[in-house]
Order: C-alpha cells, then sequence, then structure tokens
C-alpha cells in the first residue's frame, strides 16, 4: 500500500529522562473491500457489504537511540476501533502500550495457520467459534525481548492488564472499574523461527485473577495455545491446539473451550494463492449433565492480487453453529470481496 501523505511532527518526551525527539513522519495507509455474502438455507437480506478503513502511523527517534510509532486505525462504520503506542529502547526490548488492538500477547496465537485470506472463522458465515485471547483484547502493556537479548528467531513476550483484564478501552486520564470479579492478568509467548529453515514453532500461556467471592468463579481463569508451522517452497502447513478453562462454579455455564485446528496453503505464483483451515472447538458446560458440544468449521479460500487490487472467495462452512447442536446449527456459505488498497 501507497503513503496517501507524508506530515512533519516533532514529538517531546520529558517523562524520559528529558531525552528530546527528532523529527518524526506520520503516514496514512488504507483500503476499502467490497463483499457479497451468501448462506445457504438461510435469508441473508441485503448481501452486500463495504468495509472502509484508514490507519494513521506516525513514528520517531529519540537522541539515545530510542524509537517510536503510533498506530491509530478507524474500520467500518467506527470512526475509532483501535489504537497503540509502541518503543524500542536499546538494551531493554520494545514496550507497546495497546488500546483495544488484539494481537498482543496470547491473542497473537489464537489461530496462526496458514491462510490465503481468512481465519477459518473470520469469513460472512457466522461460527460462533470461541478462540482464546488472554489480556491481548484488553488494555494491556507488552514487553518483547530484542534479538540482542535472545538470539535472532526467538520470540519472547510479556503482556499485563492490571486491574481488570475483561475491561474494554479506557480514555486517558480515567480507568476502567470494577469488573464482576475479574482482576488484572498476564500472558507469556514464546516463539521460534531458528531451528530450520520453514519452520516456526509458538506456545503461550495466560492466567487472569478472578475473586471467588464475587464473580462466582473457583480459581483464576487459565488459557494456551501451542503449534508449528512449516513451509516448504509454495506450501506451509500448520496445526495448533488451545484450551481456555474459566472455572466457573455456577450451574450450565461456560466451563471451558478445548480446540484444535490445522491448515495449508499453496501459492501457485506471486499473485494466486489457495488455503484450506479447520477448525474443532468443544464446549463444555459447568453442569455434570450436560454433555459437551462440538462446533467444526472449514473454509476452502483463494485470493488473486493484481497491483493494487485484490479478489478473494471463500467456501465455508460449520457445524454445530454457536455450539448448539442439530441440522438447524449446520450451515454454508459464501464470501466474495473486492479490495482496493491505496
Amino acid at each position: 500500500m501507497n503513503k496517501l501523505t507524508k506530515i512533519g511532527v516533532s514529538a517531546l518526551c520529558g517523562s524520559l529522562a528529558s531525552v528530546a525527539a527528532n523529527a518524526g513522519t506520520m503516514e496514512v495507509i488504507g483500503g476499502a473491500t467490497m463483499t457479497y455474502s451468501s448462506t445457504e438455507g438461510g435469508d441473508t437480506g441485503n448481501p452486500l457489504g463495504m468495509h472502509s478503513g484508514l490507519t494513521f502511523k506516525g513514528s520517531g527517534e529519540l537522541d539515545n537511540g530510542t524509537t517510536f510509532s503510533l498506530t491509530i486505525t478507524g474500520a467500518d462504520q467506527a470512526g475509532y476501533s483501535s489504537g497503540s503506542v509502541a518503543m524500542t529502547v536499546p538494551g531493554l526490548g520494545g514496550l507497546t502500550f495497546t488500546q483495544a488492538a488484539g494481537g498482543a500477547g496470547l491473542d497473537r496465537y489464537d489461530d496462526k495457520m496458514p491462510t490465503a485470506w481468512e481465519e477459518t472463522n473470520g469469513t460472512s458465515l457466522g461460527t460462533g467459534l470461541v478462540t482464546v485471547a488472554g489480556v491481548g483484547t484488553s488494555m494491556n502493556i507488552e514487553w518483547t525481548a530484542s534479538s540482542d537479548m535472545v538470539g535472532d528467531g526467538l520470540h519472547l513476550g510479556i503482556a499485563v492488564a492490571p486491574g481488570s483484564a475483561a475491561a474494554g478501552v479506557v480514555n486517558d486520564k480515567a480507568m476502567s472499574g470494577s469488573s464482576g470479579g475479574v482482576g488484572g492478568g498476564y500472558d507469556i509467548t514464546i516463539g521460534h523461527t531458528g531451528l530450520m529453515d520453514g519452520l516456526e514453532l509458538f506456545a503461550g500461556v495466560s492466567s487472569i485473577d478472578q475473586d471467588a467471592t464475587t464473580g462466582g468463579y473457583s480459581d483464576d481463569r487459565s488459557q494456551y495455545a501451542a503449534g508449528l508451522t512449516y513451509a516448504m517452497g509454495s506450501f506451509t502447513v500448520g496445526y495448533q491446539v488451545s484450551h481456555d478453562n474459566f472455572n466457573r462454579t455456577g450451574a450450565a455455564t461456560t466451563a471451558y473451550y478445548e480446540n484444535s485446528a490445522y491448515g495449508v496453503s499453496f501459492a501457485v505464483n506471486d499473485d494466486l494463492s489457495i488455503s484450506y483451515g479447520n477448525h474443532t472447538s468443544e464446549r463444555g458446560l459447568t453442569a455434570a449433565t450436560e454433555a459437551p458440544v462440538e462446533l467444526e468449521a472449514e473454509s476452502l479460500q483463494i485470493a488473486y492480487s493484481m497491483g493494487g487490487m485484490s479478489v478473494k472467495i471463500a467456501e465455508s462452512s460449520v457445524d454445530n453453529a454457536n455450539y448448539a447442536s442439530g441440522t438447524g446449527s449446520d450451515n454454508d456459505g459464501r464470501t466474495i470481496a473486492v479490495t482496493l488498497a491505496f
């Protein structure tokens, strides 16, 4: 994507040992996507949709070599959808302050399977699939080790959400308030791409405080994810597992989600790629008489790019959508998208 415009800016950092900032830049990137969606056997209403998004990215550097960046995104009808501030300090690694952007902490491993376009549950077909997120979708601060600290190809990150890890976006000079017995939490993630050409290993854990006396929990909420991807020539394959243990005590409430996913993608050439993905998720309830329900979603996708335009098609299906058994919860759908990037 090309830059629309650059605006010279300057920043002042009085809280970091009075270190001055050099002039930085601000760029605006974006795209427009038009979609057609359909579901077999269901009334979809108007199948036409549109995604319009603008992302503002600012960057600069302090006199001591610290680099910083600001990312603000507005997507679809929302005037603001996410933001983050990232700093890379020489010898200390990176610090990222994330506001509703996702992709930090354990959330980066919710579904890392290779795909030509979207995650298996990311098309227009409503699957209701629940994956792990940790504190990654909350207001959080994440530290990541630099390569000179842990070696090339190795990722190490620690994300922390103080206070309520279940809170949404919080403005400056504000606090989220109580969130039903859910306290702060942390995620630890690791990954390695240097063991073998084309191989990436990844894993992560999360722990979120839960107050048994206030929210009806027996213990803290715990999550984990682990998996691998392997690229060989034009093919990339992957497999991963994840688990989310809620430790609730109320009757007939969600006790856990246990997921497994695999995917394979093939790059026909630089412009054309195809993929197949499958994601299975079991939801267990706290009531002993309730049998677990297994949701299974799969998606066959193709993507073709022509300069600044790309065309993507997804044929998807789901069994037991929203963890409800019965033929009424088995659906098939198609999503066609045309994206223009600028």
